[in-house]
């Protein structure tokens, strides 16, 4: 146990340990982005004073750091407007879509979204310019890497979620295996006696009714073992007629049951073959029927149907129980959860790993409503 809390306790660390690298990533980079961006404002306010320069230059003057500055610019897309917003002059587009004035207005949409203009006036003219620019491609990828970051960061979630819960899973799996297989060797010593004890009963001349009545729990008690052993093996599956297995099974149920409980078993067809094995499947249907019986709190109508076509086997259990609310109809299938006062909520949840991980089928709640029962659909492939 100490060493389980251990390894529990190392794993959040890490867990923890990740998430804070991740966000000390994330917020290191939104402080690169803001840099960034402002020095490429710094960059245009720059050129912005060589393009006025240029404008007041005489034709002695030097003027080739304006010209350098000017033509340093190879990554920062930017319009140049007067003071009507009439486009004047442009560079860093596509020079193809240029030639479309449309293109034109829309970059000059988006950069007026994305930076605020940097004002040009000129020195002994009314004449006065705006620069828009655009973020250059360098800051609009990085713009978009806090966003990788928190889908890589849901991704590493969701991974780490999953080990945890196949992990969970696994361990359940390994407790219940073990349970099960102890419940079935702890039979197997009170069986041996009972069946000596039915001898002796037989040698005193004890009515034939009453040890026929005892050999059937006993062999019923040797069913329950068996099936128990079966647990966390794979079961062998052979080709049987589904219909008599599962009306044993029901009829078992119903001749120790309340008279006050109805029940109902019909079938397309008396025979219908099936891939199956025949103590598990039982075990389906008698946990199925024991929780419409408990949900019906000992009195109501149970109705069993058995239909088939080409491919598959329907069985549906019908109650006249109090219902499973829509919210708990997902969840009755999980290990562990339980409605009932008195209850391990394995039942379920065996009935399910049965049909679906041995058997290769399907199980679900068909419908259910709040006082009117509910019906378990079971599908099986032919």
């Amino acid at each position: 146990m100490a060493s389980y809390k251990k390894t529990q306790f190392i794993r959040w660390i890490v867990i923890l340990t990740s998430f804070v690298i991740v966000a000390l990533i994330l917020w290191n980079t939104y402080s690169f982005f803001i840099k960034f961006k402002n020095e490429e404002r710094a960059k245009m306010v720059v050129l912005a004073k060589a393009y006025e320069s240029l404008s007041i230059a005489d034709l002695n003057a030097d003027i080739s750091l304006e010209y350098e500055i000017i033509g340093n610019n190879k990554n920062i897309p930017m319009i140049i407007t007067n003071e009507k917003d009439s486009i004047t002059d442009w560079s860093n587009l596509d020079t193809l879509k240029t030639k479309n004035p449309n293109y034109l207005l829309k970059q000059l949409a988006l950069m007026k979204s994305q930076n605020e203009p940097i004002f040009m006036g000129y020195k002994n003219s009314d004449i006065n310019q705006l620069i828009y620019y655009g973020d250059s491609d360098l800051l609009t990828k990085l713009k978009y890497y806090p966003i990788a970051l928190i889908l890589i960061l849901f991704l590493f979630s969701s991974v780490i979620y999953m080990f945890f819960k196949s992990n969970k899973i696994a361990d359940q799996n390994i407790l219940w295996t073990g349970m099960a297989k102890e419940t079935a060797h702890q039979i197997g010593t009170p069986l041996s006696s009972l069946l000596g004890w039915i001898e002796i009963l037989r040698l005193e001349n004890t009515d034939k009714a009453t040890i026929t009545e005892i050999e059937k729990d006993v062999e019923r008690l040797n069913i329950i073992a068996e099936r128990f052993s079966k647990i966390g093996s794979i079961p062998v599956l052979h080709k049987d007629n589904i219909v008599e297995a599962t009306q044993v099974a029901f009829n078992y149920l119903e001749s120790r049951s309340s008279k006050q409980v109805r029940f109902k078993f019909k079938t397309s067809n008396p025979i219908i073959n099936a891939n199956i094995n025949i103590q598990l499947y039982s075990w389906v249907i008698e946990n199925l029927v024991k929780n419409a019986i408990d949900a019906m709190e000992g009195k109501g109508h149970i109705n069993l149907v058995i239909s088939e076509n080409e491919s598959q086997v329907n069985i549906t259990i019908s109650d006249t129980g109090k219902g499973i609310p829509k919210n708990l109809q997902q969840k009755i299938f999980t290990p562990g959860f339980t409605t009932k006062k008195r209850g391990w909520g394995l039942g379920l949840s065996l009935a399910k790993r049965i049909i679906e991980d041995y058997h290769d089928g399907k199980i679900s709640v068909l419908k259910s409503e709040i006082g009117k029962g509910t019906s378990f659909a079971i599908t099986l492939k032919k």
